[in-house]
Protein backbone atom coordinates (compact mmCIF):
# COMPACT_ATOMS: atom_id res chain seq x y z
CA UNK A 1 0.00 0.00 0.00
CA UNK A 2 1.15 3.72 -1.30
CA UNK A 3 2.07 5.51 2.52
CA UNK A 4 -0.21 8.19 1.72
CA UNK A 5 -2.83 6.38 1.26
CA UNK A 6 -2.07 3.89 4.69
CA UNK A 7 -1.89 7.85 6.45
CA UNK A 8 -5.12 8.64 4.89
CA UNK A 9 -7.03 5.26 6.52
CA UNK A 10 -5.49 6.31 10.00
CA UNK A 11 -6.45 9.59 10.30
CA UNK A 12 -10.33 8.51 8.98
CA UNK A 13 -9.89 5.92 12.26
CA UNK A 14 -9.00 8.25 14.59
CA UNK A 15 -11.06 11.11 13.49
CA UNK A 16 -14.48 8.46 13.99
CA UNK A 17 -12.84 7.14 17.47
CA UNK A 18 -12.70 11.12 18.51
CA UNK A 19 -16.56 11.42 17.18
CA UNK A 20 -17.23 8.92 19.46
CA UNK A 21 -16.45 9.75 22.27
CA UNK A 22 -17.17 13.91 22.09
CA UNK A 23 -21.06 11.84 21.66
CA UNK A 24 -20.22 9.24 24.56
CA UNK A 25 -18.95 13.08 27.13
CA UNK A 26 -21.70 15.03 25.51
CA UNK A 27 -24.63 15.66 28.42
CA UNK A 28 -27.85 14.14 27.69
CA UNK A 29 -30.21 16.62 25.35
CA UNK A 30 -33.61 17.21 27.22
CA UNK A 31 -36.52 16.26 25.05
CA UNK A 32 -39.05 19.17 24.06
CA UNK A 33 -42.43 18.33 25.00
CA UNK A 34 -45.77 20.33 24.61
CA UNK A 35 -48.03 21.14 27.58
CA UNK A 36 -49.50 18.37 29.70
CA UNK A 37 -52.83 16.70 28.03
CA UNK A 38 -55.75 18.41 29.87
CA UNK A 39 -57.57 16.24 31.89
CA UNK A 40 -61.22 16.62 33.04
CA UNK A 41 -61.48 16.56 36.92
CA UNK A 42 -65.27 16.02 38.53
CA UNK A 43 -65.35 18.49 41.22
CA UNK A 44 -65.55 16.94 44.49
CA UNK A 45 -67.14 19.01 47.23
CA UNK A 46 -64.93 19.90 50.66
CA UNK A 47 -65.30 16.77 52.63
CA UNK A 48 -66.20 18.95 56.16
CA UNK A 49 -69.19 20.07 54.64
CA UNK A 50 -72.15 20.31 56.75
CA UNK A 51 -74.60 17.29 56.14
CA UNK A 52 -75.84 18.37 53.35
CA UNK A 53 -79.25 16.72 53.79
CA UNK A 54 -79.64 19.33 56.97
CA UNK A 55 -78.31 22.32 55.87
CA UNK A 56 -80.33 25.45 53.79
CA UNK A 57 -80.02 25.27 50.47
CA UNK A 58 -80.93 27.88 47.76
CA UNK A 59 -82.64 27.07 44.18
CA UNK A 60 -82.61 28.55 41.48
CA UNK A 61 -85.13 28.09 38.33
CA UNK A 62 -83.60 30.63 35.52
CA UNK A 63 -86.30 29.54 32.67
CA UNK A 64 -89.04 30.43 35.39
CA UNK A 65 -87.68 33.10 36.81
CA UNK A 66 -86.84 31.85 40.31
CA UNK A 67 -83.80 32.77 41.92
CA UNK A 68 -82.34 31.65 45.19
CA UNK A 69 -85.39 30.51 46.90
CA UNK A 70 -84.29 28.94 50.24
CA UNK A 71 -84.81 25.08 50.59
CA UNK A 72 -85.07 24.55 54.43
CA UNK A 73 -84.54 20.61 55.03
CA UNK A 74 -86.48 18.63 57.61
CA UNK A 75 -86.93 15.48 58.81
CA UNK A 76 -90.42 14.12 57.42
CA UNK A 77 -91.89 13.58 54.14
CA UNK A 78 -93.55 15.27 51.26
CA UNK A 79 -96.45 17.71 52.56
CA UNK A 80 -96.68 16.56 56.15
CA UNK A 81 -97.37 19.24 59.02
CA UNK A 82 -93.60 20.02 59.30
CA UNK A 83 -92.81 20.52 55.35
CA UNK A 84 -96.37 22.40 54.69
CA UNK A 85 -95.18 25.08 57.69
CA UNK A 86 -91.77 25.69 55.90
CA UNK A 87 -93.66 26.19 52.47
CA UNK A 88 -96.45 28.93 54.20
CA UNK A 89 -93.77 30.83 55.27
CA UNK A 90 -93.00 31.05 51.19
CA UNK A 91 -89.68 29.33 51.24
CA UNK A 92 -89.23 25.50 49.50
CA UNK A 93 -88.93 22.71 52.25
CA UNK A 94 -87.59 19.02 51.61
CA UNK A 95 -87.68 16.17 53.59
CA UNK A 96 -85.00 13.92 54.59
CA UNK A 97 -85.00 10.88 56.51
CA UNK A 98 -86.49 7.14 56.37
CA UNK A 99 -89.34 8.59 54.39
CA UNK A 100 -87.72 11.32 52.53
CA UNK A 101 -85.32 12.37 50.36
CA UNK A 102 -80.96 12.81 49.67
CA UNK A 103 -79.52 16.30 50.15
CA UNK A 104 -78.39 17.89 47.09
CA UNK A 105 -75.50 16.60 45.01
CA UNK A 106 -76.30 13.37 46.48
CA UNK A 107 -76.86 9.69 44.60
CA UNK A 108 -81.06 9.41 45.22
CA UNK A 109 -84.19 11.27 45.03
CA UNK A 110 -83.53 15.27 46.35
CA UNK A 111 -87.17 16.32 47.06
CA UNK A 112 -88.30 20.10 47.15
CA UNK A 113 -91.64 21.16 47.25
CA UNK A 114 -93.09 24.94 47.38
CA UNK A 115 -96.22 26.62 47.12
CA UNK A 116 -97.59 27.21 43.75
CA UNK A 117 -100.47 29.91 44.84
CA UNK A 118 -100.71 30.92 48.22
CA UNK A 119 -97.72 32.64 50.06
CA UNK A 120 -95.89 34.05 47.77
CA UNK A 121 -96.31 31.66 44.89
CA UNK A 122 -92.99 31.27 44.55
CA UNK A 123 -93.27 28.02 42.22
CA UNK A 124 -96.21 29.38 40.04
CA UNK A 125 -94.81 28.86 36.73
CA UNK A 126 -93.00 25.24 37.75
CA UNK A 127 -95.32 23.13 34.75
CA UNK A 128 -93.64 25.83 31.94
CA UNK A 129 -90.42 24.03 33.15
CA UNK A 130 -89.93 21.94 30.43
CA UNK A 131 -87.53 18.74 29.42
CA UNK A 132 -83.39 19.85 29.10
CA UNK A 133 -84.03 22.88 31.32
CA UNK A 134 -81.70 23.87 33.89
CA UNK A 135 -82.73 23.85 37.89
CA UNK A 136 -79.68 24.50 40.19
CA UNK A 137 -79.09 24.37 43.90
CA UNK A 138 -76.08 26.07 45.68
CA UNK A 139 -75.21 24.67 49.43
CA UNK A 140 -72.15 24.32 51.44
CA UNK A 141 -69.95 26.02 48.90
CA UNK A 142 -71.26 23.94 45.76
CA UNK A 143 -73.29 24.41 43.01
CA UNK A 144 -75.10 21.51 41.71
CA UNK A 145 -77.07 21.62 38.24
CA UNK A 146 -79.55 19.74 37.24
CA UNK A 147 -81.30 18.95 34.03
CA UNK A 148 -84.88 17.96 33.31
CA UNK A 149 -85.59 14.92 32.08
CA UNK A 150 -89.58 14.51 32.49
CA UNK A 151 -92.71 15.71 34.04
CA UNK A 152 -94.93 13.56 36.28
CA UNK A 153 -97.98 13.78 38.48
CA UNK A 154 -98.77 12.14 41.76
CA UNK A 155 -102.08 11.63 43.95
CA UNK A 156 -102.29 12.72 47.33
CA UNK A 157 -104.84 9.66 47.27
CA UNK A 158 -102.87 7.05 46.21
CA UNK A 159 -100.41 5.19 48.23
CA UNK A 160 -98.53 4.05 45.12
CA UNK A 161 -98.52 7.21 43.17
CA UNK A 162 -96.93 8.69 46.57
CA UNK A 163 -94.57 6.03 46.97
CA UNK A 164 -93.17 6.66 43.14
CA UNK A 165 -92.97 10.22 44.10
CA UNK A 166 -90.57 9.47 47.35
CA UNK A 167 -88.72 6.74 45.61
CA UNK A 168 -85.00 6.66 45.63
CA UNK A 169 -85.40 6.56 41.39
CA UNK A 170 -88.60 8.95 40.79
CA UNK A 171 -91.57 6.50 39.83
CA UNK A 172 -89.45 3.25 40.15
CA UNK A 173 -90.30 2.14 43.95
CA UNK A 174 -88.09 -0.22 45.25
CA UNK A 175 -85.25 0.42 42.62
CA UNK A 176 -81.97 1.30 43.73
CA UNK A 177 -80.32 4.86 43.02
CA UNK A 178 -77.14 4.99 40.87
CA UNK A 179 -77.44 8.54 40.53
CA UNK A 180 -78.25 11.61 41.88
CA UNK A 181 -81.71 13.45 40.79
CA UNK A 182 -84.16 15.84 41.89
CA UNK A 183 -87.54 16.28 42.29
CA UNK A 184 -89.58 19.37 42.50
CA UNK A 185 -93.05 19.70 43.26
CA UNK A 186 -95.70 22.31 43.26
CA UNK A 187 -99.46 21.53 43.80
CA UNK A 188 -101.99 21.25 40.66
CA UNK A 189 -104.97 23.53 42.28
CA UNK A 190 -105.77 25.04 39.27
CA UNK A 191 -105.42 22.05 36.65
CA UNK A 192 -108.00 19.98 39.37
CA UNK A 193 -110.08 22.68 39.99
CA UNK A 194 -110.61 23.09 36.51
CA UNK A 195 -111.94 19.56 35.71
CA UNK A 196 -114.13 19.76 38.95
CA UNK A 197 -111.60 17.89 41.27
CA UNK A 198 -112.14 19.98 44.86
CA UNK A 199 -110.80 17.28 47.09
CA UNK A 200 -108.49 18.77 49.91
CA UNK A 201 -106.29 17.52 52.56
CA UNK A 202 -105.94 18.39 56.01
CA UNK A 203 -103.04 21.11 54.83
CA UNK A 204 -105.95 22.68 51.79
CA UNK A 205 -103.62 20.59 48.87
CA UNK A 206 -105.18 19.18 46.24
CA UNK A 207 -105.29 15.77 44.94
CA UNK A 208 -102.31 16.13 42.50
CA UNK A 209 -99.35 17.82 42.26
CA UNK A 210 -97.03 18.06 39.30
CA UNK A 211 -93.38 16.94 39.50
CA UNK A 212 -90.50 18.05 37.66
CA UNK A 213 -87.42 15.67 37.48
CA UNK A 214 -84.25 15.86 36.78
CA UNK A 215 -80.43 14.20 36.70
CA UNK A 216 -77.30 15.88 37.95
CA UNK A 217 -75.15 17.47 34.96
CA UNK A 218 -72.32 19.01 36.97
CA UNK A 219 -71.20 20.43 40.75
CA UNK A 220 -68.46 23.02 41.30
CA UNK A 221 -67.18 25.77 43.43
CA UNK A 222 -70.20 28.55 43.76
Amino acid sequence: MHPSAAFRGISRALAGTAVVLLTALAPPVAATAGPPPATAAAYTAPSDRTDPRTATADLTIPSIGVTALPVVPYEGTTDDTPGTRIQDRGVAASPYGVDGGVGPGEVGNYLVTAHRLSHGGPLRDLPALAKGESVRVEEGGTVYEYRITETRQTSFRSERSLAEQRAEVPGEPGEKATRAMITVSTCATPEDDAAGNHWRDAHDNPEHRIDKIGVLISSRPS
